[in-house]
């Protein structure tokens, strides 16, 4: 062997090691699925037991030092927001050490406490905070204010833009070679985000996308699929995205397999899917779309499954959407490539969830991409001014040319259904704004956008735009081990909290709530699904669930596991577990691999803890499941609400 190709074996053994290690130091991802035989002669075992160890020490400390030996049978036995923190803060005294965030939420959220709103329903990456929404607001108006005109009545914050989308008529890959021309407010925003998730402009191209689900159908369209028809997915739940690209290939022959998930923990079927992702095929590569992170249960996966699929040559689309707010920077991407990369971005953070998708492509792999027709390339376009006055409203204003007036069926961000807070789902056709604002391109616009400012950036000594996204600034300077470390102890409080309350005079001691997924572990991500049921066992409906707790300002969404794998000693449970699911109304079956492609799984309510997340938000979503154990609690809420001439709430 050539003494430079050992040398640097060497090199990527060593890199490997040490992100095996940060990663389980970190916890941002599970550990690597080493066989007995690998762990042996492995250098790292010795590492990888103490954690282990640590990992099992924190589960210990969780469920015995919070409310030992307790079962709360009433809402009203429950501690109070006062009493519970101090247990809290006794069991995890870290905590203290994140209080960085509650300063920057008070400072740069502040809404947060005024709307009295919990906001557990987030999935993404947030570009701006409340303060800098509203100073851009207060700006304009006060501007607006000197004209001799009156100004219309300023419109909430929410629908205050920052920015809006316009779409590009023009086909992936030729949109990735032809390196067209950009405004720089556009070229300022793909800095930003390439710096935030430590991704280099030399490795990757970025193509911003109407949504998620956009960016999934860009690739499905663009993929060689026609000289490789496989398709291997790795989610525990129904995902839009994922099934629209499913559905889409599977008209046109492709073979969609997808990995299982056991029963009860739902951990990755590991021997199926190393079977699928080594099966010899003609075909001499697949698309293999795999998460690092459940969003819906929060169980984590190895990036050692990439590196598999890659050594057997698949290409490796990740998915990142569910991922926490510093999770992209771990080093572990550092090391697995993956040829594709999707994640979407929201503006404000309990305020305003719309936004769009990224779709990042390797350089070496967009030669392999085809020729594609599917819309959903967009543009961002920088916001001159929110209002028009009297002459300067003259129609001279540029309007921006929608090419494409077709919006994405499944917004991902602007569903009513997950996302808190005020949302305008609007889009205007002619590039005009709802307001009576108008777009302008051009780079006076972008320096007055107040996103944007000018700074010496290169050699030639030209300025060029920055942006200022003060929400991935927080994100940037509180760091992943803060921030993971924050989530781990209120999820897992959360868990262990609710596992806690029992249904009163049952027989068997009816639990209320019953956790999917991983329950209280070091290395769980900060989301979790569970269910609420009724003193005889009875499942509550998710989704009222949910609507019940929008009464209550706290927001939650709800969601469909799949693809569970039931060992035999599970056959009984199986039956009464498993439910139908939307996907059983589509005129034919699915063809695909998996055991739950038939349409069954478990509908359940989910919540997802973001790095704003504190401990009222947990203790108050424990506070109101808590009222679930009193048997009339659902009955009392609907004549409550029909009483105060409110909407009914359906049973």
């Amino acid at each position: 062997m050539p003494r430079e190709d050992k040398t640097t074996m060497q090199s990527h053994s060593t890199m490997e090691e040490a992100a095996t290690q940060l990663c389980l130091l970190h916890g941002c991802c599970a550990a690597p699925f080493f066989t007995l035989n690998e762990a042996a002669q492995n250098p790292i075992t010795k590492f990888t037991s103490s954690v282990a160890a640590n990992r099992h020490s924190f589960a210990t400390t969780t469920t015995a030092s919070l409310f030992p030996n307790a079962q709360f049978t009433n809402h009203e036995s429950l501690p109070s927001l006062q009493d519970a923190f101090a247990e809290f803060i006794r069991t995890y005294p870290h905590y203290s050490e994140t209080h960085q965030i509650d300063e920057i939420r008070a400072r740069e959220y502040y809404h947060l406490s005024l709307s009295s709103q919990v906001c557990l329903d987030y999935i993404g990456i947030g570009l701006f905070s409340f303060s800098q929404l509203h100073n851009q607001l207060s700006s304009i108006c006060t501007n607006a204010s000197t004209s001799s005109v009156p100004p219309p009545s300023p419109p909430h914050n929410s629908d205050f833009p920052l920015f809006s989308l316009s779409y590009k008529s023009v086909n992936l890959k030729s949109h990735l070679l032809s390196h067209s021309r950009e405004s720089s407010f556009e070229s300022a925003v793909k800095s930003r985000i390439l710096s935030f998730l430590n991704i280099s402009e030399d490795d990757y191209s970025v193509v911003f996308t109407a949504n998620r689900t956009a960016a999934f159908k860009l690739l499905a369209d663009a993929y060689p699929f026609q000289s490789s028809r496989k398709l291997l997915t790795v989610y525990d739940h129904k995902n839009e995205a994922v099934e629209a690209m499913v559905g889409n290939l599977e008209k046109r022959g492709v073979a969609a397999m997808t990995a299982e998930f056991t029963w009860p923990r739902l951990r990755i079927q590991s021997t199926k899917l190393k079977n699928m992702i080594e099966s010899k095929r003609k075909s001499k590569w697949g698309l293999f779309v795999f998460q690092l992170q459940s969003r819906m249960t929060g169980a984590r996966y190895s990036y050692q499954w990439m590196k598999r699929a890659q050594e057997h040559g698949w290409h490796v689309l990740l998915d990142a959407c569910a991922l926490g707010s510093k999770d992209m920077g771990s080093f572990g991407l550092s090391l697995f490539h993956p040829d594709f990369l999707v994640c979407s971005f929201y503006k404000v953070f309990g305020e305003n969830p719309s936004g769009f998708g990224c779709l990042f492509v390797k350089k070496s792999v967009v030669q392999i991409l085809e020729a594609s027709t599917s819309a959903g390339i967009v543009s961002i376009v920088p916001m001159r001014k929110l209002f028009s006055f009297g002459e300067e409203s003259s129609g001279t204003d540029t309007e921006v040319d929608r090419t494409s007036n077709n919006m994405a069926e499944d917004d991902d961000f602007i569903s009513p259904s997950s996302f808190s807070g005020p949302i305008s789902t609007q889009i205007p056709k002619s590039g005009r704004l709802e307001q009576g604002g108008l777009v302008e391109i051009n780079e006076e616009s972008e320096s007055r956008n107040g996103l944007c400012k000018k700074q010496n950036q290169n050699i030639s000594g030209k300025k060029r735009s920055i942006i200022e996204c003060k929400c991935l600034d927080h994100v940037d300077n509180l760091g992943l081990t803060l921030i993971n470390s924050r989530g781990r102890y209120l999820t897992n409080w959360l868990i262990n909290a609710l596992t806690k309350l029992q249904h009163p005079n049952a027989e068997k001691g009816i639990a209320l709530v019953r956790i999917y997924g991983p329950k209280v572990k070091f290395d769980r991500g900060p989301a979790l699904a569970f269910n609420v049921f009724d003193w005889k066992g009875e499942k509550v409906d998710p989704v009222l669930v949910q609507k019940l707790a929008d009464r209550k300002n706290i927001s939650l969404s709800y969601g469909f596991l799949q693809n569970i794998w039931f060992p035999d000693k599970y056959e009984e449970e199986k039956g009464r577990v498993l439910e139908k699911g939307k996907c059983e109304t589509r005129e034919k079956p699915r063809s695909s691999k998996g055991n739950n492609r038939n349409g069954t799984g478990v509908k359940v309510v989910t919540a997802a803890f973001g790095f704003l997340a504190n401990f009222e938000d947990a203790y108050r979503l424990w506070s109101f499941i808590a009222q679930f154990l009193d048997a009339d609690f659902v009955e009392k809420e609907r004549w409550r609400y029909t009483a105060l001439n409110q909407e009914n709430i359906d049973i």
